[in-house]
């Protein structure tokens, strides 16, 4: 059964953030997220923190954070004290990071010092003993009882995916296209199997914008900053593995026309960076039209197994799009008449 998350930015005023979390809570949501770039947006910790205190079954982490910018003992144990706060329940979204370390100059942490980061983290967060610079840590203050916090991973490429295989208990795909999905949680789950782990407990959750709106062209609009976010992975997936090779070329193809992109406007609508974006891209990448045809779209990722999947609202109109899922969208996806 598909379940619902909804990603809001850490952006000023930081009421909105909590408010909207509350509303996604209250329209049916079970997960709510966060981005953590702490230069573009505000510091994404105490705000998760505040959201846990003011909310009260939502699930809530970081869409994503990453174990560069961060140091890995004290992203555990930040993890570890919002589980006590929110009674059980944080997730967390990790990857080797885009905007919280290229704006400082610094470069996605390597995949190999991100895999052994993010074994340490997993344990070290739950409350079981590491071995982390030649020293023995725990921390023994964490409530056993709680259930774990599950560790979800992101990536495009062959190596971050194989991580997410071996490590992760499910992968995050930022974007919305089933042909993409199937091909990343095939590389994913080929390494869950060689790692001896059973490939069909990794759980596949989708990122996206959705904007609902009978108007396409409007909606499109919208989003046109999402592909292009995107293009950055991808620009990155060229250079390391070239075009035409391992990575599939529904992925590739639509960088060729990508000129720049500029962090200021990171997911920003009407970003000047998203003008080579095509409408074909948007739909692809993306869950727009009205709700019939947003649920028609999600029913296609549940076919292919999308487990979860999490609106990225940083489009205009973001309570009407709560709403809309809160009462034509999500009652269809939970058995319930719509």
């Amino acid at each position: 059964m598909l379940s619902f998350g909804v990603t809001v930015l850490p952006d000023p005023p930081y009421r909105r953030l909590i408010e909207l979390m509350q509303l996604a809570e209250q329209h049916g949501f079970e997960y709510g997220w966060t981005y953590d770039s702490h230069v573009l947006w505000q510091e994404s910790i105490p705000l998760l923190t505040l959201a846990a205190a003011q909310t009260t079954t939502i699930k809530l982490g970081h869409c994503v954070t990453n174990p560069g910018t961060r140091d890995p003992t004290v992203l555990a144990s930040a993890y570890a004290t919002m589980h006590d706060i929110s009674n059980g329940r944080m997730v967390m979204g990790i990857g080797r990071g885009d905007s919280a370390r290229r704006v400082i100059g610094q470069k996605p942490v390597l995949v190999a010092e991100f895999e052994r980061r993010l074994v340490m983290i997993k344990d070290f967060m739950n409350g079981r003993p590491v071995d982390w610079n030649e020293k023995e840590l725990e921390l023994k203050w964490v409530r056993k009882e709680l259930p774990e916090i599950p560790m979800y991973v992101a990536g495009y490429g062959p190596r971050a995916l194989a991580v997410a295989g071996r490590v992760g208990d499910g992968v995050i795909i930022q974007l919305a296209d089933p042909q993409i999905i199937q091909w990343i949680m095939d590389v994913a789950r080929t390494a869950a199997v060689e790692a001896g782990r059973d490939p069909d407990e990794l759980e596949c959750i989708v990122c996206a914008p959705s904007h609902i709106s009978a108007d396409l062209a409007d909606a499109r609009e919208q989003v046109r900053w999402f592909p292009a976010m995107v293009s950055n992975h991808v620009m990155d997936l060229i250079e390391r593995y070239g075009e035409g090779g391992e990575i599939p070329t529904a992925l590739t193809d639509y960088v060729k026309a990508r000129k720049f992109y500029d962090y200021k406007d990171h997911s920003r609508v009407g970003a000047a960076h998203g003008e080579f974006v095509t409408d074909e891209i948007c739909d692809r990448f993306c869950v727009l039209g009205d709700s019939a045809a947003a649920s028609a779209k999600l029913r296609e990722l549940e076919s292919v197994g999308v487990g979860q999947f999490n609106i990225y609202l940083m489009t205009h109109g973001q309570e009407a799009t709560l709403e809309a899922y809160g009462d034509d969208i999500i009652p269809g996806f939970a058995g319930v008449a719509t």
